[in-house]
């Protein structure tokens, strides 16, 4: 490259690591990331340097904190990225005001309003023939009649979780979750009076509870280029999600896998709809059609994302390709490989894995060497023993958050 390559990345938690991995493995550099406070997930590495700025989601200080350190590497390219929903959709706002040495491969604020509502996504998804839970949007608190089986339309037990995350997210209570599972009309009815009553503006969402455990659930990340072509698909099966109340639903093992018709149709959606950058569905099969059921699109790339890079496809490779070098990156690749990405130890997937089939393929693929785990990066943890030390005790815990919060 002409000029210099710097990864600025706005956050610091396990996202933030998996993107600064990929831009070293593929250029050897180090990233600058920017969070609200130090995070075990980047502490006392060697391919991320933290700094912290306690009200960095404050969309001035944002601007501020990239556009003083671009202006300080005026000789460099900066590539910023966010790591979180709220990053993300500030970079959205931001983009255009940003420095001219930096890149920020983002849609527009027009679009990412009817994206990251998932109330208004799922009325994209009736467009477009994309399969979705049965849904009840509620604008409110409702009282038990309204939320009763009938009124609703499915029965229960019923997912509750907000339509904006971002805006939830804002408005902290005690007992908070990602995401909530109603057993009657009466518990649905307290989740949105505690919703509502924190401050929350936004809709709520009550959706149809697809049966299944964790291994029904799969992630798709895609890139799409500066023209809104996707250039990469990457489907995964998970395996296991996390179980604590505020990390519930993040993805804890995957394998890769292959379905044309799903990303096919996928592929046409965000194309159709001029989608630029990363974009990452949850997605979920529903055994009782055979359907493959979409929960939300994120305007990012996932906090998993490192199995994308794992199966071989770098991550930070597309964007400097695309959005640096202005290279074509010619027809879509719809990954076919089959590894096996965890952030847990093995012995943690092969224990609270509930689907068999999964464990023996992860196994399999672990004794192949096609396997990955984001923080077991030789080249940060070689003669860095206070990362080391960090990684052990990270993994460690891991065992008594599954013996806490997940039955076997």
């Amino acid at each position: 490259m002409a000029k210099p390559l710097l990864p600025v990345l706005i956050g610091a938690d396990m996202n933030c690591y998996s993107v600064a991995r990929a831009f070293h493995e593929a250029y050897g550099v180090q990233s600058h990331a920017f969070g609200r406070w130090a995070m075990g997930d980047t502490m006392y590495s060697r391919i991320v340097r933290c700094t912290y700025v306690p009200d960095v989601d404050d969309p001035d200080v944002l601007l501020r904190t990239v556009t003083d350190f671009a202006n300080a590497h005026k000789d460099a390219v900066c590539v910023v990225l966010g790591c979180t929903d709220d990053y993300a959709s500030l970079l959205i706002d931001l983009r255009d005001r940003l420095p001219e040495n930096c890149v920020a491969p983002y849609i527009t604020p027009a679009l990412r309003d009817r994206l990251v509502s998932k109330a208004d996504f799922y009325a994209m998804c009736d467009e477009y023939a994309i399969p979705y839970p049965k849904t009840v949007v509620a604008a409110g608190p409702m009282d038990e009649a309204s939320l009763r089986e009938e009124a609703l339309g499915f029965s229960y037990p019923i997912i509750v979780k907000p339509s904006s995350s971002i805006l939830y997210w804002k408005h902290p209570f005690d007992g908070m979750k990602k995401v909530y599972t109603a057993q009657s009309p009466a518990e649905a009815a307290s989740i949105l009076k505690t919703i509502y009553a924190a401050g929350y503006p936004d809709r709520v969402i009550l959706q149809d509870r697809i049966p299944g455990d964790d291994s029904f659930m799969h992630v798709l990340t895609a890139y799409c280029d500066k023209n809104a072509q996707v250039k990469m698909m990457c489907l995964g099966h998970v395996g296991l999600e996390e179980h604590t109340p505020k990390a519930l639903g993040n993805h804890a093992a995957i394998i890769t896998e292959y379905n044309e018709p799903l990303m096919t149709k996928l592929k046409t959606f965000l194309e159709a709809v001029g989608y630029t950058g990363f974009a990452n569905f949850d997605i979920k099969y529903d055994s009782r059609d055979g359907s493959y059921r979409v929960f939300e699109i994120n305007l990012r790339q996932g906090r998993s994302n490192y199995y994308v890079t794992g199966a071989g496809h770098n991550i930070a490779r597309y964007v400097v390709e695309d959005r640096v070098l202005g290279r074509d990156l010619g027809e879509c690749v719809m990954n076919r490989a089959e590894t096996f990405w965890h952030s847990v130890p093995r012995a943690v997937v092969y224990r609270y894995v509930r689907d068999a089939a999964f464990v023996e393929k992860a196994r399999s693929l672990a004794k192949q060497g096609k396997e990955t785990c984001t923080f077991r990066y030789k080249k940060d943890l070689r003669f860095n023993p206070r990362r080391f030390a960090y990684y052990l005790v990270h993994m460690q815990r891991y065992f008594k958050k599954f013996k806490t919060y997940y039955s076997k």
